[in-house]
């Protein structure tokens, strides 16, 4: 339903705010998407979530071409501010984006597309059924094409709510699900003219850089910044109670910032610094609750901390002045940012090298802000790579104990699953262990039984990260599975094929995945059903060499808008759980974080990757989530085909955990 549209200078903007398609809709759900065809033809979308990596501007672009008959470089990109009031949720947060936005751009698209062709239908004394839409103009067989740019103005004069609207049927699609495009900013990307966030402040911004704890939970007691004001450059310290707490040099370069910092005189109080997270990881074991019945295998799983490590580290920029607060940041909620600092603030989201969940969270936002109320000053908040792994909201610990009963044949029969671990601290409603369960619950076999949680307070700052807790559960579940079909002699494809419901997504990316899998080396599979999308994952591996050979995914998720952007998500999601299984994990020691960079936070390198095939299996389904979806099957199909037939116990695999 169109609900408002008007004119901007000589151009046709249509604003429609639409309902997602999402069961647990609510009103802060509305989704407004303006399209906009200027006087010269152009088309621009204004696209409502920031861009964290992935794609959400090239489905954008997608979506509105098709509806409007233009190509997909013919659309012209705009980042949306921070608004919930004009933009509805602006979070890109439970793999959403494309579930929410798909339907509200393609009706922005094709009312735009229905007014333009009622204009020219006028024009030319015709019904509107005979006119269409092609490239740019619209067309009847009696007339010469007219194109956009000269129907304009007819089309705004149109009251909107007299033109039927209808979408472009699947069986007449150019764009979606079949361009073998790319990124529409991936130029950009590649040539450096794409800005991230610190390349957003504007001009005379100072740099600021936090002292934070040197243990963990430690306050600040005194500080004494003589020295770091000598330091040519720095113009100011402030001992902050925003974002996490420490205290800010100010300077006028990053590295007059750093040298700043390093002359600091701080002192610590408070905290945990003899914390060490094996014990943390003991503890937990301890409180596993005792095994119901007598089954007939067991195991216990230890999960450690992971940090997010995007390749952007978090940074903020600010400028607060009597009236207005003005922000310019890689974030993932925008317009919840916006709604946190009040009306008077404007937020600017800018592209982000990678979220995972941490730029939720605006602790270094808040950092910004308070330096920038003290100086007076725009001020850029700029997290070091140690800063980012030391002090980051970490993936929970958790230790898991499955246990199952089996039948003549090894087929599970009746399984449980107990989970000890902590809640998100950055999120109150993960206290609860129902809304725990929810997150990682999505065991997709034809096994009775189900899953309790029991849940310890967290001894540090716990945050969201990909997959949340379905990448302990569904790790866990798997490599169950895993070692049950190896005790009783089953092919691993078959024992899962036997234990998914007959004629279920799952089985189909199954049988696709195996279809192309080589069959060479030590097989892991792994299957996971979650955001309405299916994926199943078959990795072959060398367990001598700890090396993954190749990795094929089948994925079904509804309507794939930009298939290639399907593959990228895939295969990244395929990278982080091979870096996650082959040894990257968050140690505690003396009540700090051990690890600081990707030296020892050890992600995967170029060398560590194997062959990888993402195939897109078609389906009549919604459009389901994607982003998280890939990453539980794939830790889990990786550690079993490493483990060569042994049980699985953690992750990492085949190196002490915690």
């Amino acid at each position: 339903m169109i609900t408002r549209r008007g004119f901007l200078g000589a151009a046709l903007v249509v604003a429609v705010p639409l309902r997602t398609a999402l069961p647990t809709r609510t009103a802060e759900d509305l989704v407004n998407v303006f399209v906009r065809v200027d006087h010269r033809g152009r088309v621009t979308v204004t696209v409502p979530r920031p861009d964290t990596g992935q794609g959400v501007r090239t489905m954008a672009a997608v979506l509105v071409a098709e509806e409007l008959a233009v190509g997909v470089d013919d659309v012209r990109l705009e980042q949306a501010p921070g608004d919930t009031a004009v933009y509805g949720s602006q979070a890109v947060a439970n793999s959403t984006s494309s579930r929410m936005m798909a339907e509200p751009l393609r009706t922005a698209g094709a009312t735009a597309r229905c007014l333009l062709i009622a204009a020219a239908a006028a024009r030319w004394a015709v019904p509107a059924a005979e006119c269409t839409a092609r490239d740019g103009r619209i067309r009847h067989p009696a007339h010469r094409p007219l194109p956009y740019r000269d129907l304009v103005e007819d089309a705004a004069a149109i009251d909107p709510a007299t033109v039927p609207v209808t979408l472009t049927p699947p069986e007449r699609w150019r764009l979606i699900g079949r361009t073998r495009a790319g990124r529409a900013d991936a130029r950009d990307i590649v040539t450096g003219k794409a800005r991230y966030g610190a390349e957003h402040a504007p001009p005379g911004s100072l740099i600021a850089v936090v002292a934070r704890p040197p243990w963990i939970g430690a306050k600040v007691a005194t500080v004494d910044d003589t020295a770091a004001l000598a330091v040519p450059g720095v113009t100011a310290v402030v001992t902050l109670t925003a974002g996490q707490g420490g205290v800010a040099v100010i300077a006028r370069t990053t590295d007059t910032a750093l040298r700043g910092r390093a002359a600091l005189a701080v002192t610590w109080t408070g905290g945990t610094p003899a914390a060490d997270s094996r014990v943390w990881l003991d503890e937990l074991e301890a409180a596993l609750p005792a095994v119901p019945g007598t089954p007939d295998v067991q195991r216990v799983y230890r999960m450690p901390l992971l940090a997010h490590a995007p390749m952007e580290p978090m940074n903020a920029t600010a400028h607060v002045t009597d009236t207005a607060i003005t922000v310019w940041a890689p974030v993932q909620d925008p317009g919840g940012l916006r709604n946190q600092l009040g009306a008077q603030a404007v937020v600017h989201p800018t592209l982000a090298g990678g979220g995972f969940g941490r730029r939720i969270e605006t602790d270094v936002v808040m950092e910004a802000v308070a330096c920038s109320r003290a100086v007076g000053q725009p001020v850029s908040v700029r997290w070091t790579r140690a800063d980012d792994t030391r002090h980051d909201s970490y993936r929970p610990m958790s230790v898991h104990r499955l246990a199952a009963t089996l039948d003549a044949d090894g087929l599970p029969v009746g399984r449980t699953h107990q989970v000890v671990t902590w809640p998100l601290t950055v999120s109150p409603p993960f206290a609860n262990p129902v809304v725990v369960r929810a997150s990682g619950d999505h065991f997709p076999y034809t096994v009775p039984g189900g899953v309790s949680v029991t849940l310890r307070p967290a001894p540090l700052r716990t945050g969201f990260w990909r997959g949340v807790y379905a990448g302990q559960f569904g790790y866990a579940e798997e490599c169950f599975l895993s070692e049950i079909a190896e005790r009783g002699g089953h092919d691993q494809v078959e024992f899962r094929r036997r234990l998914l419901p007959a004629g279920s997504r799952l089985r189909r990316v199954l049988d696709a995945a195996a279809t192309r899998a080589s069959g060479s080396g030590r097989t892991g599979v792994a299957c996971h059903l979650d955001y309405g999308s299916a994926i199943a994952v078959i990795v072959e591996a060398d367990p001598g060499a700890r090396r993954v050979r190749r990795v094929t995914a089948a994925v079904d998720v509804g309507i794939p808008v930009h298939p290639s952007g399907v593959k990228a998500q895939v295969e990244g999601a395929i990278l982080d759980a091979l870096s996650t299984v082959l040894g990257a994990q968050i140690t505690v020691r003396d009540g700090a974080v051990v690890e600081s960079s990707f030296r020892d936070y050890a992600w995967a390198r170029i060398t560590d990757c194997p062959e990888t095939e993402v195939i897109v299996v078609a389906s009549e389904a919604p459009i389901g989530g994607l982003g998280e979806l890939a990453y539980p099957p794939a830790a889990a199909a990786i550690a079993s085909a490493l483990a060569a037939g042994e049980p699985v116990t953690g992750m990492p695999y085949g190196v002490p955990v915690g």
